[in-house]
């Protein structure tokens, strides 16, 4: 069993600060999240590529989702959860106390790993559940928003005819896709996921992923995944995380063909999971 003694962190190699002329949307630094004093996640700094796709690699229990939901604030409602370091988006700190947590969820979007579309509304009230809480009830504006959410979301197609059925009715590829459209609607400017596909069959995940790499023209998105091969199809950087620690942070072709950490290679060769 590979332990926290076998290695180091001089060992811990990431290529995500060697380039500042690149435009990063979001910027964790020193970040490290505890529940009960107990360190879950530690002393993590990565950058992240404007429109661009990072996946977060590592077996269960190694920090993944637990850092994700950090960049959504998601542990200001988890008892006993400390978040330590800077989380910024454009330059601006989200975990200051000048900032309102409501306003940057409407900034982070998230998809969860189940489907989990709001069991007694329609698909149409499922998407425009977001706006309506912020005030939107223009119906044209609506529709627009709908329409243009399910096209990105590539389930336009097969729902636009049936916009009044209820959203559980769907199979479960089209609910997760239904959800990122939900996510989309209220104009994130990052989108979080984690482990969106690891539910689906592979012809759903393949919709999953496709639409993932459309997304990324538009915006940022990070995503946890088990799934190694995944992370090679959508990904342009990958990180590897172990036991709370980020082991190596690079180009996703790199970090799978010429891995820096001799425990980055035994991961991804399969050695242990």
């Amino acid at each position: 069993m590979i332990t926290s003694e076998t290695y180091s962190k001089s060992q811990i190699y990431s290529d995500s600060f060697e380039n500042d002329s690149e435009k990063y949307k979001m910027i964790a630094e020193n970040v490290t999240i505890s529940y009960g004093g107990v360190p879950a996640v530690k002393d993590v700094s990565m950058k992240f590529k404007e429109k661009s796709v990072t996946a977060l690699i590592g077996p269960s229990g190694c920090g993944k989702t637990t850092f994700l939901r950090c960049l959504n604030r998601m542990h200001d409602m988890t008892k006993n959860a400390k978040v330590e370091g800077k989380v910024m988006i454009d330059g601006i700190d989200l975990y200051s106390k000048e900032i309102d947590p409501i306003y940057h969820r409407r900034k982070v979007g998230m998809v969860f790993q189940k489907p989990n579309p709001f069991p007694t509304m329609s698909i149409f009230d499922n998407v425009t559940a977001g706006l309506r809480l912020n005030g939107v009830r223009d119906k044209r504006i609506l529709n627009e928003i709908v329409e243009d959410t399910l096209k990105m979301a590539y389930l336009w197609d097969e729902v636009k005819n049936d916009l009044k059925k209820p959203a559980v009715e769907l199979s479960g590829g089209q609910q997760q896709r239904l959800c990122i459209a939900r996510a989309l609607a209220i104009q994130p400017e990052v989108l979080l996921m984690d482990e969106p596909a690891s539910a689906l069959d592979p012809i759903a995940t393949q919709k999953i992923e496709e639409t993932i790499i459309e997304l990324k023209k538009e915006f940022t998105i990070i995503i946890v995944t088990h799934n190694m091969q995944q992370a090679v199809r959508v990904s342009d950087y990958t990180g590897f995380m172990y036991l709370g620690d980020l082991i190596e942070f690079r180009k996703t072709k790199k970090l799978f063909t010429d891995p820096k950490n001799d425990l980055t290679a035994k991961y991804v060769q399969g050695q242990f999971g």
